[in-house]
């Protein structure tokens, strides 16, 4: 469900290996586009060219499928569960491979014993229909939200291995909150400025502010009583949020070592477009209520202020109201408002509203 950047380049994957798939976009363009050329895969090192088909749309029959892969944007995810869930065996599993925090979104929809996630820890890009750019290399992070073990997870193995090494984690929640934090620095400051992540993490500022954005989530986690755990080898959360040491010195080790370790994500990671960025582009809504916002919710429900958080979930939704644009220009206005003594009243007298609630699903 869903043939964006990662749905495209897994369906393609799993149709080259002769897999049964039905693959399904809402965006009939992409369907038309695969259904007359196939799957164009560009990887660093090869293009690929795989026969597909594709629906724009669940047809009236139901099926009987061992998985539902979720690789829709986040606020598309419940409605997609809702379509797919009789096409479901009754053993099966919906696997969520949304950034954010989508599985307990989906076990309202199907139950939590039929619901696995999926952490993405790799780029793909759709620069345009049918054709997919594998962007960095990297594999999955399974796991259920309840930490237990699971049949399933070997026959997952075997559909995704291919495309990435599968890692099994029992602590899926506390992956999950460490790669939001990531998210909520990369994705969201990518939509604000407007450009590639290693153009962007080139300014210091910006990696100033990714920090912080990351520090204020990771607060939020350890408030709700989250472990924080690495994702498949990357940053160790825990590490990376800010010490007084770190705010207070600029020039601290502990610092300069943050700011080297998010120049080399940015190398790593250098020619990743937000996948926010994309859908405003497209006209579909960015999912920053379920990146941010969840940290939004978590410091109001905690009472830990989160100020950056909150002005990023502003900022991205003027730029999706169209009434600013995004660019470096504005990300340096984002900065230097930060900064200032008006700004930091604001956080010290945040407080509880009426956005406190869970996006609408």
């Amino acid at each position: 469900m869903g043939c964006g950047g990662i749905g495209g380049i897994v369906a393609c994957n799993l149709i080259e290996r002769g897999v049964e798939t039905m693959i399904v976009t809402h965006n009939p363009a992409i369907a038309d586009a695969i259904n007359r050329t196939g799957f164009t895969l560009r990887e660093p090192q090869s293009v690929r060219f795989v026969p597909g088909r594709a629906v724009a749309a669940l047809p009236d029959a139901p099926g009987e499928f061992d998985f539902v892969f979720l690789a829709t944007q986040p606020p598309q995810v419940v409605a997609a569960a809702r379509s797919a869930l009789p096409f479901l065996r009754p053993d099966g599993a919906m696997v969520c491979f949304q950034n954010g925090l989508c599985e307990s979104y989906v076990e309202d929809v199907a139950g939590a014993q039929r619901v696995l996630g999926a952490i993405v820890v790799w780029g793909g890009s759709m620069p345009e229909p049918g054709v997919y750019d594998r962007t960095s290399a990297g594999g999955f992070v399974v796991g259920r939200l309840d930490g237990g073990d699971d049949a399933r997870f070997a026959a997952l193995r075997t559909l995704l291995d291919p495309i990435g090494p599968v890692e099994v984690t029992h602590n899926l929640r506390g992956a999950r909150w460490s790669k939001l934090a990531i998210n909520c620095a990369i994705s969201s400051l990518g939509t604000i400025g407007g450009e590639r992540l290693g153009d962007l993490l080139r300014q210091r500022f910006v990696r100033r502010l990714g920090l912080e954005v990351m520090t204020e989530a990771v607060a939020v986690a350890r408030g709700a009583g989250v472990q924080l755990e690495k994702v498949s080898g990357t940053l160790d959360l825990n590490w990376i949020a800010l010490t007084p040491a770190d705010v207070s010195g600029p020039g601290s080790p502990s610092l300069l070592a943050k700011h080297a370790v998010l120049l080399a994500v940015g190398a790593k990671y250098r020619r990743l477009r937000s996948s926010m960025l994309v859908a405003i582009e497209r006209g579909r809504e960015p999912a920053v209520d379920f990146l941010n916002g969840e940290v939004v919710r978590g410091g109001r429900q905690l009472g830990i202020a989160v100020p950056v958080n909150q002005r990023v979930q502003d900022y991205i939704g003027a730029i999706w109201r169209r009434e600013r644009q995004p660019g470096l220009a504005l990300l340096r206005a984002f900065y230097a408002e930060s900064r200032s003594e008006a700004y930091a009243a604001t956080a010290a007298r945040y407080r509880p509203s009426a956005g406190d609630q869970p996006p609408a699903t």
